[in-house]
């Protein structure tokens, strides 16, 4: 049994929670605003909020439906744009798209206006996000995007007048949600639920799995851990850095401590995905994709991070993260393993950390070759170092060799062009719908050289640091 409230409407149903989020609401319960377009993630126009309670507030994140198994959604409430419009006018999302001629044909409106209601909800000073930034996972085929842009912006003017995020008596008052949703926090208290099923494929939240699988999904029993919060966290102790499995790219995007350590943490991690996949996408579920170009796989191989798998019986092990992977879509995890965690020594204040990564677009797009480093140097000599890089090879490639020659090796330009002819040595990219081969070793190059050339300006430039 799933029980969820559905915008103001408690939901009970013994349905498959394997089927998809967007077919139950629009088959199901008949609310059609919600549409059905790429049925990937990538179009936005089955987006729809999802809240719970967290550390006793409720917390709203925009998803994709099309790709979300209906069981995800037991014990929180999900918003359709249905729910959105329970007031008695336009809402100031909806509004604000009618004032600017911010809609065409209307397909993608729905997902917009959703999108948009989300950012009033959550606005606060430390997501640090435009609400330009919440609509970056709806696309919209007429418009251009410049009026839709100016709604956005409106929307972000009115709720300067607001008393702050997640304010529901405020933002109900002023027209940015319907009235109901400051009984959902202890409405979802009063929820009775059940124990979710274990048997079935393991699915978090379904990101990958849903692209390429949602008609079996549907079909058969699901083992869904989402729900599981002892596997969603981020934690510090004896200098190192525990993330839960099921920790999504967007806490680890805003989580304090981890920008303090990784100081442009927000700019790398603003290329992985758009905003409703990077608040479903989790770690466990990125890495067991075994992707050779996964941006979070390759992000944590270079800073030198160990998992912790756990057996179905309780039992634990702990595997270097850089010895994972083992052949295309193949890695070291056995029957009825989970992944359990990722932890990483936190860098030494003198280290440095950089993550680059080229794709067709520059956001939203799966990329062609991407790359990460840590490195660490005392005086000009490199002390310690950690490199990836994701499209050169079957999997995605720790950067042994590479690592091997530059350790003790003085930072000067000829010791990089050096360790770069390494580094062609060592991988093996093959021509794909991505590039050629040839293109991805110029992209491996470059991604090389742009490391040393964002982290040490006074050292390396684009003209010392090329072919000779």
């Amino acid at each position: 049994m799933v029980k969820f409230i559905l915008n103001n409407e408690l939901v009970q149903t013994k349905l498959n929670p394997g089927m998809t989020l967007l077919d139950f609401i629009r088959e199901q319960k008949q609310l059609k605003g919600t549409k059905i377009g790429c049925r990937e993630g990538d179009c936005g126009a089955c987006t729809v909020l999802v809240g719970e309670e967290n550390q006793g507030r409720m917390r709203y994140e925009s998803i994709t439906s099309c790709i979300s198994p209906l069981g995800n959604a037991n014990g929180k409430h999900i918003v359709t744009i249905e729910g959105v419009n329970l007031i008695d006018t336009l809402n100031v999302a909806q509004q604000a798209m009618a004032d600017y001629f911010a809609t065409q044909c209307g397909f993608c409106t729905p997902g917009f206006v959703v999108s948009m209601t989300g950012y009033a909800i959550n606005k606060n000073k430390t997501r640090q996000s435009t609400c330009n930034d919440a609509i970056s996972g709806n696309i919209c085929r007429c418009t251009g995007y410049k009026s839709i842009e100016k709604a956005g912006l409106e929307l972000e003017k009115q709720l300067m007048d607001t008393q702050g995020s997640e304010d529901f008596e405020d933002l109900a008052e002023k027209g940015f949600i319907p009235t109901y949703f400051k009984e959902i926090q202890n409405r979802l208290k009063e929820l009775t639920l059940l124990k979710p099923s274990t048997n079935g494929a393991v699915v978090a939240n379904g990101t990958d799995l849903y692209v390429h699988h949602a008609d079996r999904l549907t079909e058969e029993a699901v083992h869904l851990i989402a729900a599981d919060r002892s596997m969603r966290h981020i934690s510090f102790s004896d200098n190192r850095c525990t993330l839960g499995s099921n920790t999504t790219v967007t806490d680890i995007l805003e989580h304090r401590r981890l920008q303090e350590i990784i100081p442009n943490l927000r700019q790398h991690l603003k290329l992985v995905s758009s905003e409703p996949i990077r608040n479903m996408g989790t770690l466990g579920g990125n890495f067991v994709n075994a992707s050779p170009i996964g941006d979070m796989t390759i992000f944590f191989l270079a800073l030198n991070s160990t998992l912790t798998l756990q057996h179905k019986k309780g039992g634990k092990r702990a595997v270097a993260f850089n010895e994972f992977y083992q052949d295309y879509k193949k890695f070291d995890l056995k029957a009825d393993e989970l992944v359990l965690e990722l932890s990483f020594p936190v860098p030494s204040p003198k280290a440095q950390f950089n993550f680059e990564k080229v794709s067709k677009r520059t956001h939203l797009d799966i990329a062609s070759v991407n790359s990460a480093i840590l490195i660490e140097v005392e005086g000009d000599s490199i002390q310690e170092v950690h490199a990836s890089m994701g499209g050169v090879a079957p999997i995605p490639k720790y950067l042994y060799k590479t690592v091997e020659f530059l350790k003790g090796k003085t930072l000067d330009p000829i010791n990089i062009l050096k360790a770069e002819q390494v580094l062609q040595k060592e991988i093996s990219p093959i021509s794909d719908v991505r590039g050629s081969e040839q293109y991805k070793r110029l992209l491996g190059r470059q991604l090389f050289f742009a490391h040393f050339i964002k982290l040490f300006p006074s050292h390396f430039s684009l003209k010392n640091l090329s072919a000779p």
